[in-house]
C-alpha cells in the first residue's frame, strides 16, 4: 500500500532541505491535516460526567499518558540525535519501551500475540524514523526516498491494524488520516530541529502533542465502546 502522493511529495522536499541546512530559503508546507489539532485535545484530567465510570476515566488518562510519553520521547530522541548528544541510546531505549507499553495495554481486549504485533509495528515506526534521520542528516538522497516510503507504508500498517481490530469505532480512513497528520508533524519538528528554527520546533511540538491527546482519546472511546462491559 502506497501512502498519499501529497505527502509523499511534501515529506521528501522538506527531508530534502535537511540536507541543504545552510540554505536560508527552506520552506515546509503545513498539511491540512494538522488543521484543527490545536482545538481537539487539551488538558490531561478527564472529567469525570455522569455517563462516565471510573474505570472509563482512568483507562483514558492511562491511554493519554502512554502517547504523550511516546511524542516526547520522540521529541527527545529528536533534540539528542540533532545535536549528537550522548543520551541519545538510553532516549532511544526509552522510547522503544514505550512501544512495549502501547502494545501492553491492548492485550486485555485482543490478546497477547494482538499486543505484540502494535509493538512490532511502532518499533518499525521508531527504528524508521531514526534511520531516516540518519540519511537526510549525512545527504544521502536515495535512502532519503526509501526511508520516507517506508517510513508512511508502517503508517498505513499501523491505522489499518487498528481499523481490523475495532472497525466499527475505527475506520481505515479515519486511522490512516491521523497517522499520516502525525507522521507529517513529527517530519516538520525533525526538520525544524535539525535547521535550527528552534521557534517552530515549539510550535510543532505544541500541536504533536494536542494531536496525539486526540488520538489517544479515540483509541480508548474506541475500546469502551467495544468492550462496555470491561468499564462497567
Amino acid at each position: 500500500m502506497s501512502r498519499n502522493p501529497t505527502a509523499s511529495r511534501r515529506s521528501t522536499l522538506t527531508l530534502a532541505a535537511v540536507v541543504a541546512i545552510a540554505s536560508a530559503t527552506l520552506v515546509l508546507a503545513v498539511s491540512g491535516t494538522h488543521e484543527g489539532h490545536a482545538d481537539e485535545g487539551h488538558g490531561h484530567a478527564i472529567a469525570v460526567s455522569s455517563k462516565t465510570t471510573v474505570k472509563q476515566a482512568k483507562f483514558q488518562d492511562a491511554m493519554r499518558k502512554l502517547w504523550e510519553d511516546h511524542v516526547t520521547w520522540t521529541r527527545l530522541a529528536i533534540v539528542s540525535f540533532a545535536h549528537d548528544l550522548p543520551d541519545l541510546p538510553a532516549t532511544q531505549a526509552r522510547l522503544l519501551k514505550n512501544q512495549e507499553d502501547i502494545g501492553n495495554a491492548i492485550k486485555p481486549y485482543y490478546g497477547k500475540a494482538a499486543g505484540n504485533h502494535l509493538t512490532s509495528l511502532l518499533k518499525e515506526h521508531i527504528v524508521g524514523a531514526v534511520a531516516l534521520l540518519s540519511a537526510a542528516k549525512g545527504g544521502d538522497q536515495a535512502l532519503v526516498k526509501q526511508g520516507t516510503d517506508e517510513w508512511y507504508e508502517n503508517g498505513n500498517e499501523i491505522a489499518d491494524f487498528l481499523h481490523e481490530a475495532n472497525p466499527r469505532n475505527w475506520s481505515k480512513k479515519a486511522m490512516r488520516a491521523a497517522m499520516t497528520a502525525h507522521l507529517d508533524d513529527t517530519l516538520d519538528e525533525a526538520v525544524h530541529r535539525l535547521s535550527g528554527k528552534y521557534e517552530a520546533d515549539v510550535r510543532d511540538y505544541d500541536r504533536i502533542h494536542d494531536h496525539i491527546l486526540m488520538m489517544a482519546d479515540t483509541l480508548s472511546k474506541g475500546i469502551i465502546k467495544q468492550f462496555p462491559r470491561k468499564f462497567r
